[in-house]
């Protein structure tokens, strides 16, 4: 299987993050470089987002209502489930950071990107991550408060604000910005998903740099993180099933489950990075651990999945399918 290379980077920065992490100003800057490229990033999501299609999507309230259960109701009551691994296979420290993981919201770039080459409804992936990543804005540090309590570092008014003016407030800049800077932010799409992965990389140095210097590393031995891992796996391969065969029970097309699996599965680093934090602070770097080790899994899992649903046999087009491609060009889902 090949190696995404920017999982290769992620992976490097932290080593850099190791070697040499950033110390008093030097931690500063990095910290308040990190928070702009964050806002930076939501701008341009704002900016990429089409208000017209993001209305349309509403129209398919069934499949981005079995979304956002799968990714802010399932998730947390399995991650909840979790709490019987403490302390067998996961410490406190790591089972707080696992919970926070399936607080998050989901992805957007590369739930679009698999449902494209999986064949699936991409319209309906583009709106069912943007809705997700709009309500996390909201409904994660609510989560949080509710069941990370104090342990997360202090949920407070002030953090959902911080959070709030970080990732919303950017958006909406985006969003009314759109009509003047939409056409270029399309035509240099490629440019600006640099800037994506540049900022997420930014926050990873910044949170495991702070880390360094806190020197939280010495409270995670190779079994603890082996058996994270396999953990998450099981995590990641349950609702990869649930999605799927879930989507069939509720009576949604092949092109709809697509999408309802791979926008359903996932957990946002863009969105868990900034709202870790501000939530969690000094300890940020241990709490997003285990959401950057299942960010990179969930990736290459994805990635063959989507592959082999592209050579799937298409199904007969019913009353659900129907509405699922009404309207859609179809070398648009095929690509």
């Amino acid at each position: 299987m090949p190696i995404d290379p920017y999982i290769v980077l992620l992976l490097g920065t932290v080593g850099v993050a190791a070697l040499f992490p950033a110390h008093g100003t030097g931690a500063e800057v990095a910290s308040g470089a990190s928070t702009a490229a964050i806002a930076f990033l939501f701008f341009l999501y704002g900016a990429r987002l089409s208000t017209r299609e993001a209305l349309d999507g509403l129209k398919h309230w069934r499949l981005h209502v079995t979304v956002l259960a799968c990714t802010f109701l399932v998730f947390p009551v399995l991650g909840i489930a979790a709490r019987g691994l403490v302390p067998v296979l996961l410490t406190q420290p790591l089972y707080q950071g696992l919970l926070f993981l399936t607080l998050v919201p989901s992805t957007i770039q590369s739930s679009i990107a698999f449902t494209s080459i999986a064949r699936g409804n991409v319209p309906a992936a583009i709106c069912a991550g943007s809705f997700s990543s709009l309500v996390g804005i909201v409904i994660t540090p609510l989560l949080a408060a509710a069941l990370l309590g104090n342990s997360g570092g202090g949920f407070s008014a002030d953090s959902l604000v911080k959070i709030v003016l970080q990732l919303l407030v950017p958006f909406l800049a985006g969003q009314v910005l759109r009509p003047w800077i939409g056409a270029f932010v399309a035509r240099h799409k490629k440019v600006l998903g640099l800037v994506d992965r540049g900022s997420i990389l930014l926050v990873v140095y910044t949170a495991f740099s702070e880390g360094m210097t806190q020197g939280i590393w010495h409270q995670v031995s190779p079994a603890r993180l082996g058996s994270l891992l396999a953990v998450e796996a099981v995590l990641l391969a349950v609702m990869l099933v649930l999605t799927w065969y879930g989507g069939r029970a509720l009576g949604f097309g092949r092109e709809d489950r697509i999408a309802i699996q791979f926008a359903g599965s996932k957990k946002s680093l863009a969105s868990g990075l900034p709202m870790a934090s501000v939530l969690f602070g000094a300890h940020a770097s241990l709490a997003v651990l285990p959401l950057m080790l299942f960010h990179q899994m969930q990736l290459m899992v994805c990635a063959v999945i989507a592959k082999r649903r592209a050579h799937d046999p298409q199904e007969p087009v019913g009353p659900s399918a129907a509405h699922t491609v009404q309207g859609q060009p179809q070398d648009r889902v095929s690509r």
